[in-house]
């Protein structure tokens, strides 16, 4: 005999999905339908509205994969007892995204209000009035299992969640998933901490680390919308493949308005053709470089030779050169930039006309002093004590003139770091420069000193620890009215420049204040894979906390002598590929192109990173200087020697190849004919 529907709990919650599925539906049908005609006063604000309609309209998308809610909480108040944010008996369905029926009463309630914090956060020991935390599994978009936590039953034993376990383990393929069903306690502070504060979190391989900053926006987003609207939120990632990997998070919470760049397209003001070799870049991107461009800068005002005479009319007006250096030394000694002083500069001279003016009898407005700041005679004079600057032209003096350098250097580089930034080929002009990347940041500094570069509400900067001190400098003059939620790993530092400790780049950063918190709980890479990973620890990062898996599953881990050549790699991909889920091919940069032309002859069809695999195309062919950041369900690891020596020095190599290491959630397979590195032990 059948159970009836109404008796069956997990017939019941397909029922409120669908009602909820068709609830969304209605709200987005609403939104289509909207008749703006009669209350937009003009085209602009006509334009204004439509777009905001469209935003709308995308963010009530219901997409069929993702299940549109993930948990139940049923608040249960003793009698007696403080009342907590849920009414006696009331029951919640968190999900992505808020969606409520015909009456307006909640069917869905977004993860990131108040009342569905103890999803997260209540356990037995604190069960935050919640009596029943039900977790539900999802197959594709259909529901198809239920768990029961009981919270405020004594009698029922803590357990750890199968559910929960299944859905961090599960396959993944193409870009980033959102972790919103999976968030630990942990993880759920910091995502929502407030936004007058800055966090920086230090989290190893497969804590989480990432996702955290992404919902961290989300939540910020949702708590205070208003504000971020106004003033902007900015992603800031290490490349374009981890962008594009990572962009599909936020649409999937209902957030489309977050912008997403890496630090060279901040700081774009020229075109990057050319590269610095290591030693260079080391020096250019010293934050000391910011005091050498702040003297080359401001060596350009020069004390008044002369005073001026501003003719109005029969009358003339003089200002003594005493004047002048007077008003010089204040604009110095204020802290505004070297543009808005300059514009300061004429008004203040004209100030001392007019009060000569009134002095004579005159009564001269705001219109006259304007006028006298025009004067012929007070341009020439402000041109001549305060010249433009260009910033571009600044720097392209400074790494071409040898003397011009060394005056502004003095006590700051020395002569072999000074030679080490000079051009060996001067370039003729801004255009025909070949600039680096460190160029490009230097340039953004300049154009600061010139004129402030606007800031935003809140910034997220992902990978943090390879930025150099100029690279953090950039990126604060973006939040200095704002706050910035700062995420990396000092053992994935990879670059020549990679900080040494957070408080140096928050310091750099200019959030020197910033909560530092640190997630060492291992949600996605496996026991057996972070342990091995984790024998470079000693040698690239002494002192950090090593990642602790808390995964049920030990994973699978293999580390195979192979023969020379590709044969035992395409072996390990076919061997991989022939299971559920996502796999990344990572090599050495220069055996990538070895790699990829075995592949093609074998027939295996594979994408390079930041491109979308699909179920038909699941192998990522990943250099080992892409790798950061990305996640695959299988890895196959080629030569680990390789990836050593590929990098200028041992412990930037060791550190690309714990990088390596560490992008499996499931399985790795290490491949080599080489001798492994030593310290693997």
């Amino acid at each position: 005999m059948s159970t009836p529907v109404h008796d069956d709990p997990l017939s019941r919650e397909r029922a409120h999905l669908a009602a909820s599925r068709s609830a969304l539906r209605a709200m987005r049908e609403d939104v289509e339908t909207l008749d703006i005609s009669d209350v937009t006063a003009n085209w602009v604000n006509a334009a204004v509205l439509e777009r905001q309609i469209e935003d709308r309209i995308k963010a009530l998308a219901d997409l069929s994969e993702t299940p549109l809610f993930f948990g139940r909480l049923d608040y249960l108040h003793a009698p007696g007892a403080e009342r907590a944010e849920g009414a006696e008996g009331e029951r919640f369905y968190v999900g992505r995204r808020h969606v409520h029926d015909a009456d307006g009463d909640p069917m869905v309630i977004d993860w990131r209000a108040p009342v569905s914090q103890p999803f997260y956060r209540a356990s037995k020991n604190d069960p935050l009035d919640v009596s029943l935390r039900r977790r539900f599994g999802y197959t594709g978009g259909d529901l198809t299992a239920y768990e029961d936590e009981h919270l405020s039953d004594p009698a029922e034993a803590a357990t750890t969640s199968k559910l929960l376990q299944q859905e961090i383990e599960r396959p993944r393929v193409g870009p980033m998933r959102d972790i919103v069903a999976t968030i630990q306690p942990e993880q759920d502070e910091i995502v929502r901490a407030g936004l007058s504060g800055s966090v920086c979190v230090q989290g190893g391989p497969g804590t989480g680390k990432t996702a955290v900053g992404l919902h961290r926006v989300a939540y910020l987003l949702y708590a205070h919308r208003e504000r971020l609207a106004r003033t902007g939120t900015l992603v800031i990632g290490p490349n374009r493949s981890f962008l594009h990997y990572i962009e599909q998070v936020l649409p999937a919470l209902g957030e489309l308005t977050v912008r997403q760049a890496t630090v060279e397209d901040l700081v774009g003001h020229v075109e990057v053709r050319g590269t610095d070799e290591a030693a260079t870049a080391v020096v250019k991107g010293d934050a000391r470089m910011a005091e050498v461009l702040r003297r080359a800068l401001y060596a350009h005002v020069s004390p008044p030779a002369e005073g001026i005479v501003v003719v109005r009319g029969s009358r003339r007006w003089r200002v003594a050169a005493y004047e002048l250096e007077e008003i010089v030394r204040e604009l110095l000694a204020r802290d505004i930039r070297y543009g808005a002083a300059r514009e300061a500069l004429p008004q203040r001279i004209a100030h001392l006309v007019l009060v000569q003016m009134e002095r004579a009898g005159e009564a001269p407005d705001d219109r006259v002093q304007n006028a006298v700041a025009r004067n012929t005679a007070v341009k020439a004079a402000v041109k001549e004590i305060w010249p433009p600057v260009d910033p571009a032209k600044l720097v392209l003096r400074l790494l071409s003139d040898a003397d011009f350098l060394a005056e502004h250097a003095a006590g700051v580089l020395s002569a072999d770091e000074q030679k080490a930034v000079l051009w060996v080929k001067p370039a003729r002009s801004v255009k025909s420069a070949k600039w680096s990347p460190a160029d490009a940041v230097l340039i953004d500094e300049a154009t600061d000193l010139v004129e402030r570069t606007h800031s935003l509400g809140h910034v997220v900067l992902d990978e943090a620890q390879d930025l150099s001190p100029m690279q953090y400098r950039a990126v604060g003059r973006r939040c200095t009215t704002g706050s910035a939620t700062v995420l990396g790993d000092l053992a994935q530092g990879t670059t020549p420049w990679a900080t040494r400790s957070w408080a140096e780049a928050l310091g750099h950063l200019g959030k020197g204040e910033a909560v530092v918190e640190e997630l060492t709980a291992g949600f996605r890479v496996p026991t057996d894979v972070i342990a091995y990973a984790s024998r470079l620890l000693p040698h690239i990062a002494p002192g950090l906390t090593p990642v602790a898996s808390i995964r049920e599953n030990p994973g699978f881990f293999d580390v195979r002598t192979t023969p020379a050549g590709t044969a035992g790699v395409l072996a390990a991909c076919d061997e991989l590929l022939s299971r559920e889920g996502s796999v990344g091919l990572i090599a050495a940069d220069a055996r990538v192109p070895e790699l990829a032309a075995a592949l093609d002859a074998a027939g295996v069809g594979y994408v390079g990173p930041g491109e979308e695999t699909t179920h038909a195309t699941r192998l990522t062919l990943v250099p080992a200087s892409l790798a950061k950041g990305l996640e695959y369900d299988y890895v196959v690891l080629d030569e680990p020697r390789a990836v050593v020596d590929g990098e200028p020095d041992e412990r930037t190599g060791l550190r690309r190849l714990y990088v390596a290491l560490t992008r499996a959630v499931s399985g790795l397979i290490v491949t080599h004919a080489t001798e492994l590195p030593p310290q693997l032990g």
